[in-house]
């Protein structure tokens, strides 16, 4: 639920261009419970658009909930693990990002909000999981830009992380994702006023139409036709899901972390990935489709892989629509 998430202070950081950021907000939310070494820890790192709540009952992200592969006896098993999912640095639900007060200026940073690359995103986790006296990982997992996440943890700290999994995503990210082609889409909206929109109430309504419009590519119509039979309610459902998200979220952020994602491309790297590694795409996903280029990086890597194509209709939704057949996949990964 909404009122488990936390927010620390991690101090200032540095990112990789040099700049600092004067004091780094992280927001999270923790399941189970350390252990003494502080050995025991899982990071499960969210989607682009999404939230700290994808492990929360009751809410539903980009990828669907993975709430139900959460509890004792789960594949993340709070009876076992201290499980920590962080809103990732320049994201809109809690952590530092555009929409944050700059200091200097007392004013939202906007457009001026330095830029970032997934190197920091991830300097800010393992800040964020020091704080909380986490010393090693058992896995970082996650869907779609969390599986970017997972990567790089892997490489960046391969001596903290036992196990990376990457769920509906990729090795680099997709053509159709820059930063340049969200600042022209949101650019075209009469909310936008040249990027300085806070003053004039936003951009909720042009955040909702792109909400509806992402999710019904997504495939979460068919998704809400099984579990609501009724189309008027089913309609009302989806516009009540992407107006709470609409009223949150930045759209500075989604060009910030685009702008990110665009240096991300780790197929030369990741042969010198240490842990193990689980690797899932869906077959009917738009976004990262299974590619055989891809396949064959995996498959030819020497430490323990399991490359799975998800059969599957649901797309970018099946990581989270799909639990129970990414259940057991996540049970070998934490084996």
């Amino acid at each position: 639920m909404e009122q488990d998430i936390q927010i620390v202070s991690i101090g200032p950081y540095e990112l990789v261009s040099g700049v600092v950021l004067p004091d780094v907000e992280v927001a999270y939310v923790a399941h189970g419970h350390l252990a003494a070494d502080g050995g025991n820890g899982i990071l499960v790192t969210h989607g682009y658009t999404s939230a700290p709540s994808m492990l929360s009952q009751g809410h539903h992200t980009a990828e669907g909930s993975w709430a139900p592969l959460l509890g004792p006896g789960q594949p993340l098993d709070t009876d076992r693990y201290f499980i920590v999912c962080s809103n990732m640095l320049g994201s809109s639900f809690g952590t530092t990002g555009p929409s944050s007060i700059n200091p200097e200026t007392g004013q939202p940073w906007g457009q001026t909000f330095p830029a970032i690359t997934l190197q920091d995103i991830v300097g800010v986790q393992r800040r964020l999981l020091q704080q909380l006296g986490v010393t090693h990982l058992r896995a970082v997992v996650g869907p779609s830009y969390g599986g970017w996440q997972a990567l790089q943890w892997g490489l960046q700290h391969p001596g903290m992380v036992d196990a990376v999994g990457s769920i509906v995503s990729g090795l680099t990210h997709p053509k159709g994702l820059s930063a340049a082609g969200q600042r022209e889409r949101f650019a075209a909206s009469p909310e936008w006023r040249d990027g300085d929109f806070y003053a004039h109430g936003g951009m909720a309504q042009t955040l909702f139409e792109l909400r509806i419009q992402t999710l019904r590519n997504y495939g979460l119509e068919r998704l809400y036709e099984e579990r609501v039979p009724d189309p008027t309610e089913r309609q009302a459902l989806l516009e009540r899901q992407c107006r709470a998200w609409a009223n949150r979220f930045d759209p500075h952020s989604m060009i910030t972390l685009a702008a990110a994602a665009e240096t991300f491309d780790v197929r030369q790297r990741v042969h010198d990935l240490q842990a193990r590694l689980l690797f899932v795409v869906c077959t009917t996903d738009a976004i990262f489709p299974p590619e055989r280029e891809t396949e064959a990086i995996v498959r030819s890597m020497s430490v323990p892989v399991r490359y799975v194509e998800l059969e599957s209709p649901f797309g970018h939704m099946a990581s989270g629509v799909e639990w129970r057949r990414l259940a057991p996949e996540l049970r070998w990964l934490l084996n």
